[in-house]
């Protein structure tokens, strides 16, 4: 397990001084219970402290950013760059899931592709270096990681609201999701959706879950909608058109 430790250390540039805190933060509730650590042995506590410093660091880092934005902007803002999806996501994309502690029924069922668990696991790392190395290493985690590419990330995030807002601003109809495939055994289920608006489809995504699929799925359509209007020089801003 040490040498995965060092694995994830250089993926996440840093290194602990206290490797037992790693570990912990990658230490789910059901593999505690199997190898009986105790309530202790899981990464609870560390997730409920990272929970708290990333509210403090992502609140710091959005304050500093967009200095013209009120309160209630910033709060949007912030819930949608650390609610559970936007950090499971993140935390894929350096392959956290990869060194949970899973109890086998658990790991067995899928969960090293549940949203809720990734995510926990996100927090306790945080929480893991801040309680190792303090504050800096804690916001350069949440800078590069979490908060890199916060308007990319945010109108994925959004993009199911994006989209209709779009569509129903100039149209009467809303747009509607389709369930088109299912793949996979059932703890580690693919789910494909088209969205489409009076029968056209403008978008599809696959996702380990539906609503992550329909997120992936306005996320495309939106894309389609701007590269459409950036071809056409007087857009027209009916449904039909952003395909």
């Amino acid at each position: 397990m040490d040498r995965k430790l060092e694995k994830l250390e250089q993926m996440i540039g840093y290194q602990f001084h206290d490797r037992k805190l790693l570990t912990q933060a990658m230490t789910h509730s059901s593999y505690a219970n199997e190898k009986k650590l105790g309530k202790s042995g899981s990464n609870e506590r560390l997730e409920f402290l990272g929970d708290a410093v990333l509210e403090l660091i992502s609140s710091d880092i959005l304050y500093g950013k967009y200095p013209d934005l009120p309160e209630g902007e910033l709060t949007k803002k912030r819930a949608a760059l650390v609610c559970e999806p936007s950090l499971a996501f993140c935390a894929r994309e350096f392959g956290l899931q990869g060194f949970l502690l899973l109890g086998k029924g658990e790991d067995m069922s899928g969960g090293r592709n549940r949203d809720s668990i990734v995510s926990d696991a996100t927090e306790a790392l945080l929480g893991a270096i801040y309680l190792d190395g303090g504050f800096a290493p804690a916001r350069r985690f949440v800078q590069d990681f979490i908060l890199n590419d916060i308007e990319h990330k945010q109108q994925f995030y959004d993009s199911k609201t994006i989209l209709q807002e779009m569509i129903q601003e100039n149209n009467s109809h809303g747009v509607e999701y389709h369930l088109i495939r299912e793949d996979g055994p059932d703890h580690d289920k693919r789910f494909t959706v088209d969205v489409a608006l009076n029968d056209q489809v403008l978008g599809r995504g696959t996702g380990h879950t539906k609503k992550a699929a329909e997120q992936a799925a306005a996320y495309q359509a939106l894309r389609k909608i701007k590269r459409n209007t950036r071809g056409n020089s007087h857009p027209t801003h009916t449904g039909e058109s952003c395909i």
